[in-house]
């Protein structure tokens, strides 16, 4: 099953309403596709933009799925589509130099729109991730070419979190909602998390030693994120920078360099839903010590918790206070393994 034909199950009134737009020539230049699950936002992007660049869809206005630019985009070898990731630690999308933008820069993004096709693509396509990472200026940046962009240009923008944009920016774009009420935990050593932090509530009270051992594993499932997420995105390339290699060199050596700022780009985002389940565990652990039902939960699969255990309310909001302490303090520039056992221990006392 193709990509767009696994989002058009999910989403058949809203594909029902491109696929029209598409067929009389209505499709907007430039979208905003929201979703709290990043791959169900990826997914996405990658069916828009078959559907604009499908020769077919502008007929039917559905994409064949068999056409060359519909392979191609769906294996990521699309000559003309170019991808912009957030980088560094900070994960941010950098601005770029004015006279000489940078690879992976909004600048350097930008100017790929308006460089002249070897490649006899009839569409470029431009996928912006994780947009909410662009600050200020990177975001005024892009407004001319968000507003005004070359014929036959699309640009999309993912996010899950589209307050953090600008309104100039979202005013823009065609606001697409994929709305999923959830969050996806699946980075790795995810399922082991889940059990540490059970772990460390209740073997941890009072017991100075058993929390330093759930700190330690914390310490060494956060360690294996770094290089997990560029095994993880090394496998994922692999198979586009073969075809990629194939079609044109100089795609080639782009796409090299978009694999080291994807693979930056996915430790960060590890790391986040890492922090992120780390946070839900305790928030929902306080939702069950006042009395809300599992049901409600929205991630009530990662809270496999001994049947036997009481919950009261005043340790668990102290524990949650705690584990918003520690979101806060790895915003800084401070010592993760010192900031984890501090946490741990703190936890234990509570």
């Amino acid at each position: 099953m193709s990509k767009y034909e696994e989002t058009a199950r999910r989403w058949p009134e809203l594909w029902q309403c491109l696929s029209r737009a598409r067929r009389s020539g209505r499709l907007a230049h430039a979208f905003l596709i929201r979703s709290d699950l990043p791959r169900s936002r990826e997914e996405f992007a990658v069916a828009l933009a078959m559907l604009a660049a499908c020769p077919a869809a502008a007929e039917s206005g559905v994409p064949c799925g068999d056409c060359r630019a519909c392979r191609q985009l769906e294996n990521g070898s699309y000559p003309e589509l170019y991808h912009l990731f957030p980088v560094g630690r900070a994960y941010q999308i950098q601005v770029g130099d004015r006279q000489n933008p940078e690879p992976n820069t909004v600048r350097y993004f930008e100017d790929q729109f308006f460089l002249t096709g070897t490649s006899g693509a009839a569409c470029k396509v431009g996928i912006i991730h994780d947009a909410d990472r662009m600050g200020d200026e990177a975001q005024n940046a892009l407004l001319k070419t968000l507003e005004e962009p070359p014929p036959e240009t699309l640009i999309i923008l993912t996010t899950g979190n589209v307050s953090a944009l600008l309104p100039t920016t979202r005013s823009r774009c065609q606001q697409l909602s994929l709305p999923e009420n959830r969050i996806e935990f699946d980075f790795p050593g995810h399922e082991e998390l889940a059990a540490v932090l059970c772990d460390l509530y209740f073997q941890g009270c009072g017991d100075v030693l058993a929390a330093e051992r759930a700190a330690a594993r914390m310490i060494a499932l956060a360690g294996r994120l770094r290089e997990e997420a560029e095994k993880q995105v090394r496998e994922e390339w692999q198979g586009r920078l073969e075809a990629a290699a194939a079609v044109d060199g100089t795609l080639s050596k782009r796409l090299e360099k978009q694999q080291e700022s994807a693979a930056a780009g996915a430790y960060m985002k590890s790391r986040a839903a890492f922090l992120s389940m780390v946070h839900t565990f305790f928030a929902q652990l306080y939702l069950l010590s006042v009395g809300v039902s599992r049901e409600s939960l929205a991630n009530p699969e990662i809270m496999v918790l001994p049947s036997d255990s009481p919950l009261k309310p005043e340790r668990a909001a102290k524990v949650l206070r705690e584990t918003e302490k520690l979101l806060f303090d790895l915003r800084f520039n401070v010592n993760e393994e010192l900031a984890y056992r501090t946490f741990a221990l703190q936890s234990a006392l509570c």
